[in-house]
């Protein structure tokens, strides 16, 4: 609870140095914040509660993922300072409205109550609405806008009916409650629609097929660093929470329910990767490279009593590796009007500690050994295994090796092909964001432990 009160404060704190004409000082000051916000967070991790009437709910799962969301904002913050230096006047707000995204995320995976949820949801999403529209000069990015607030718009409408029919079954929006009246033989036949309706709504959020059209348009036209947020941090948080509904609507109880999500899974991890091997834009390559990684996270939901931990080292060794990877193309695409492979073309040459990070992130998203993509993947893998879902892991072995073709692609690029223009002057930001983030997953990947222990 503090945790989320805290980051709230951080936000109206960014919006006063703006009035008080401490526009410098916005950028460090957040980062200081959020740094101290991922103690309090962690101070909370072994003191569960409840809070205001069961609508916060503290326990070991939000607190772990909040800390998640809370480092992944530091890297999304830390490069905002290079990326809006042409809107120097602007940079509070758009600052001020990733921490209250922040402050949604939290709220998500925190509630105790349907109408948190909610309003979590809401705060995260209208929050993107204006930064996928953020550049008002640019068509691309209006569109992006537009896509995402009218589709975003009727997901909503489908989670608040389904969140309708749960109280109508249940005559309450206490999880709690529902969690304890939902092992009752007899149940309203609402009851199961409104849980299929709510997540439905999740998965659009997630772009799982067949609800994931508007991803690749809304992440090519959206800036870079939206579309870095909307990769990493959004797509796990909404994993995240669409995880703790299923497990709080004690979803595994169905098997019928388990077979619809291995389909889902199975057709965002092939379409992902077949569609991103035709792409010639990164951005919307890492649009369905990031649809056929919900595939991969939607995996830990047939084994639903038992995956929290693996889902929080996925969700973590994939949004960290979309971090490096966007810290890269946010430094190659600078000043560019598109987001096109060969934009990369040498960069091994011109910048090799850049394109070193680009490699690795990649090869971590691919599932490539010492990375702790390749871990998760095998965690995940196993844990579906002794669930009796073998066939599920087999498409998504031959998932895996379909990906590297498109990864490789871009490698390629940056060590086979001659560069395009002089070399560029590389913000440290951008370097130290991108070393972090890859470093961490190394680590991460040497070390699984360190989060799998987290949750079990």
């Amino acid at each position: 609870m503090n945790t989320l009160i805290a980051i709230t404060a951080l936000g109206v704190l960014t919006l006063l140095f703006e009035i008080l004409n401490f526009r410098k000082a916005i950028v460090p000051v957040t980062i200081l914040g959020l740094l101290s916000i991922l103690g309090l967070t962690y101070t909370e991790f072994n003191t569960p509660g409840n809070f205001y009437n069961n609508m916060i709910v503290v326990s070991q799962f939000s607190s772990a993922f909040s800390a998640l969301f809370i480092i992944l904002t530091i890297f999304l913050v830390a490069l905002s300072h290079d990326f809006y230096e042409d809107h120097q006047t602007k940079i509070s707000d758009f600052i001020a409205i990733k921490i209250f995204m922040l402050a949604g995320a939290v709220a998500m995976v925190s509630f105790g109550n349907l109408a948190m949820f909610f309003l979590g949801i809401e705060i995260l999403s209208i929050s993107l609405y204006i930064l996928a529209a953020s550049k008002r000069t640019n068509i691309k990015s209006n569109e992006a806008g537009m896509k995402y607030f009218l589709m975003g718009s009727f997901a909503s409408g489908i989670i608040l009916f389904g969140i309708c029919l749960i109280y109508g079954a249940m005559g309450t929006f206490d999880i709690a409650e529902i969690t304890d009246w939902s092992r009752s033989a007899e149940l309203p036949s609402w009851f199961p629609i409104g849980v299929s309706l709510v997540t439905i709504g999740m998965l659009f959020k997630i772009a799982a097929v067949p609800f994931h059209f508007w991803a690749p348009d809304v992440y090519e036209g959206s800036p870079a660093l939206t579309t870095a947020t909307m990769s990493t941090l959004v797509k796990v948080v909404a994993m995240a929470t669409l995880y703790k509904l299923l497990t709080a609507m004690n979803a595994d109880l169905s098997h019928a329910f388990i077979n619809i999500i291995i389909v889902i899974s199975i057709a965002s991890m092939t379409v992902g990767n077949i569609m991103a091997l035709k792409q010639t834009n990164v951005k919307r390559m890492l649009a369905f490279s990031g649809i056929s990684h919900a595939g991969f996270m939607l995996m830990a939901l047939v084994s639903i009593s038992n995956s929290a931990g693996s889902l929080l080292y996925y969700a973590t060794a994939y949004s960290l590796a979309g971090i490096a990877a966007f810290a890269v193309i946010l430094y190659v695409c600078k000043n560019k009007d598109n987001e096109d492979v060969a934009n990369f073309n040498g960069l091994g040459k011109t910048n090799p500690l850049l394109a070193a990070v680009l490699t690795a992130s990649l090869l971590s998203m691919a599932g490539i050994p010492i990375f702790a993509g390749f871990f998760a993947k095998m965690v995940l893998f196993n844990q579906t295994i002794q669930a009796g879902y073998l066939v599920v892991v087999l498409a998504a072995v031959i998932n895996s090796i379909i990906s590297v073709g498109y990864y490789f692609k871009l490698i390629l690029a940056m060590y086979n092909k001659e560069p395009n223009e002089e070399v560029q002057k590389t913000p440290f930001m951008f370097y130290a964001v991108a070393v972090v983030a890859i470093l961490l997953n190394i680590v991460l990947g040497l070390f699984p432990s360190v989060v799998l222990d987290l949750l079990e």
